[in-house]
């Protein structure tokens, strides 16, 4: 389960630092004047934290609602979902299964940390016409569900690297579709093979704030991209939306990502959000036991 347990303050027992009880009083008193109460106070040190969730697909509960379950036995704090597939007619669309999503999160308490449209690897956004529906209907989805970031997956049949085509025609489908992103309020997140410059031009050309990267770690360093430049040239620009903390056969924090280096460089870029552990399953260890392992571990780095 979530740790419900706020946050405390120890006081070193010094005489410098003793605080009678009429200075605490007083403290308390100024910030009630200033509109502030102590758990006002609280929420808002939750709230600058970063907060750790998995994708539906790494913790074997995709397009599932029960997926909150295993977020809860997991200690995580959200689950970013997928849409759907082909076959459920990308099923969170309708009001129903999304109503049996809200209601297992909710007993769950367990936090919707993203949308994702993982189908488009199948059926590609780049080329196929039928998916300009399913990526507007997905900002209806988020606005349900009460999510600002939606992740457009650019992988298998819709990869982007050195297709010049299949990029124009990304470019005039965001166009389209990024005023209804802009009047809700949620981002869009281009997830791919392509380089932070790659990225850029995407963003440039379509001219909206509402679009970003969505950068996963994993991938961009198989690609043999400088991760941690990468991520302080795109985040001083404002540039990444979220993360995926993700190892390819390794457990995080055992693998070839250094996560102190990117925890170091999302400090300089001022992130702080969500980060969705995906992958990060070695040969011949559970899933149920790797995310034990991994959740502790980001927790203790983040």
């Amino acid at each position: 389960m979530i740790n419900q347990n706020y946050p405390y303050f120890e006081i070193p027992k010094t005489m410098n630092n003793i605080i009678s009880r009429r200075q605490a009083l007083q403290t308390s008193l100024a910030l009630v004047g200033a509109g502030f109460t102590f758990s006002s106070f609280i929420q808002k040190s939750k709230s600058d934290g970063f907060q750790i969730g998995a994708c539906d697909w790494s913790i074997s509960n995709i397009n599932k609602p029960e997926a909150a379950d295993m977020a809860a036995k997991l200690g995580l704090d959200g689950v970013q979902v997928n849409l759907g597939n082909f076959d459920n007619n990308m099923h969170l669309r309708d009001p129903k299964i999304q109503q049996a999503y809200l209601s297992n999160f909710k007993k769950n308490k367990i936090k919707f940390s993203g949308l994702a449209i993982g189908e488009l690897n199948t059926i590609p956004y780049k080329s196929d016409d039928r998916t300009d529906q399913w990526v507007s209907d997905s900002l209806d989805v988020a606005k349900v569900l009460g999510v600002k970031t939606i992740l457009l997956a650019f992988f298998g049949n819709n990869d982007l690297k050195n297709d010049e085509a299949g990029t124009q025609n990304v470019i005039q489908k965001l166009k389209n579709v990024m005023p209804k992103a802009e009047q809700m309020g949620i981002t869009f997140g281009i997830e791919s093979w392509l380089s932070a410059k790659e990225h850029l031009y995407i963003i440039n050309e379509v001219k909206s704030p509402n679009l970003k990267v969505y950068y996963d770690v994993a991938n961009s360093n198989h690609m043999g991209y400088n991760i941690y430049q990468e991520i302080r040239d795109l985040g001083k620009q404002n540039m990444i939306c979220e993360f995926h903390a993700k190892e390819n056969d390794f457990l995080l924090g055992s693998g070839r990502i250094d996560f102190q280096e990117v925890k170091k460089c999302m400090d300089e870029i001022s992130y702080k959000g969500w980060i969705q552990m995906e992958g990060a399953v070695p040969v011949g260890k559970t899933m149920f036991d790797s995310y034990i392992e991994n959740r502790k571990f980001m927790k203790s780095m983040f």
